[in-house]
């Protein structure tokens, strides 16, 4: 089944062939509010009847079926999968192109910024979010770490945690006649790349711009320090040194112009730094307290309504806005007992 660009929800089963070429497949991921996770299969690029294929998907027995489905579609074979360009380590985005290469023997790339996260989960051989649990107790939310950390984290599978074929930096990948740009885009995570493809005028996103969310940011194991919204915002502005494409991304809808969304997610995260500034006031406080001032979702939810898992999101976002105001010295902090606590400057 082909869908129209125009029709329907974004995540629902099918294919839509973005132009002649360049389909985009929603893959189901198991349990996840985000629903489905799109991959892009491009054809004529290898010159020898492969596919390049854009993220893997996570790999569950539903994502696979999808694909097999959609290949068939558009008169292809799973086989015919040769490349897999995966944006971020993210499971859902790179666990299936692993299980693919075992199957079909495709060669699967990653930006080299994911090697340490890699190299570290292939140490803890755990889904527990070590990390981001760190950063959680340096924010003053001790009890919500404990629980987080109480929770089954179990179910790691190193068979589809290994290494890529090739790791990827800022390079132009040429299949063919084509070119594929590879951009890095620190901020989601450490190693995230886009892949733009100028001669047709293509963004492919993965997480870093999202048409109608905003990425975490940092949610990667990773060593401590670094300052991931900086990087993020950095990436973003770096979009824009580009001249303008159609918003290929991996969660929601195809949209025409990559700069025009850049420009909102930028005006967002200059709202919530303002947002961060007043909710500190003129107290000295952890980023846990602030985050409680603070109202989350488009809905505009109390911290408290969010489930543990994007309470700590909020929680860490929270710490990376801070951070940033304490970079442009519009606060300071402090390393307290364990915890950072932050004061407005005057």
């Amino acid at each position: 089944m082909t869908t129209r660009f125009d029709q329907g929800p974004w995540d629902a089963a099918g294919v839509q062939t973005i132009q002649p070429g360049v389909h985009r497949v929603p893959l189901p991921l198991p349990n996840d509010h985000l629903h489905a996770v799109n991959v892009y299969l491009l054809e004529d690029l290898t010159g020898d009847g492969g596919l390049v294929m854009i993220d893997g998907g996570w790999a569950i027995p539903e994502a696979r079926k999808t694909l097999e489905e959609a290949t068939t579609a558009i008169g292809r074979d799973l086989g015919d999968i040769t490349h897999i360009l995966v944006t971020h380590i993210h499971r859902d985005h790179y666990t299936q192109a692993v299980e693919l290469r075992r199957l079909l023997g495709s060669r699967v790339y990653l930006g080299a910024g994911e090697r340490p996260g890699l190299e570290m989960l292939d140490r803890l051989r755990s889904g527990e979010p070590t990390s981001s649990l760190e950063i959680l107790r340096r924010a003053g939310a001790g009890e919500l770490a404990d629980h987080i950390q109480a929770m089954d984290h179990s179910g790691y599978d190193p068979s589809v945690w290994e290494a890529p074929d090739r790791w990827l930096g800022a390079e132009t990948l040429r299949f063919g006649d084509s070119e594929l740009q590879v951009l890095p885009t620190p901020g989601h995570t450490k190693g995230h790349v886009v892949y733009l493809d100028e001669q047709r005028g293509l963004l492919f996103s993965g997480d870093h711009v999202l048409p109608h969310i905003t990425p975490s940011i940092g949610f990667e194991l990773s060593e401590p320090g670094g300052l991931p919204l900086a990087d993020y915002l950095d990436s973003l502005r770096l979009m824009t040194r580009y001249a303008d494409a159609r918003l290929l991304p991996a969660h929601g809808p195809v949209t025409p112009s990559a700069h025009d969304r850049v420009a909102e997610l930028l005006a967002h995260h200059d709202d919530r730094l303002g947002k961060s500034l007043s909710a500190l006031g003129d107290s000295t406080l952890d980023a846990h307290a602030v985050a409680r001032r603070l109202s989350w979702t488009r809905r505009a939810v109390p911290l408290g309504e969010l489930s543990a898992f994007n309470r700590m999101l909020a929680v860490n976002e929270t710490a990376a806005h801070l951070d940033v105001l304490v970079l442009h010295d519009r606060a300071t902090v402090a390393f307290v007992n364990g915890v950072n606590m932050y004061t407005r400057v005057r």
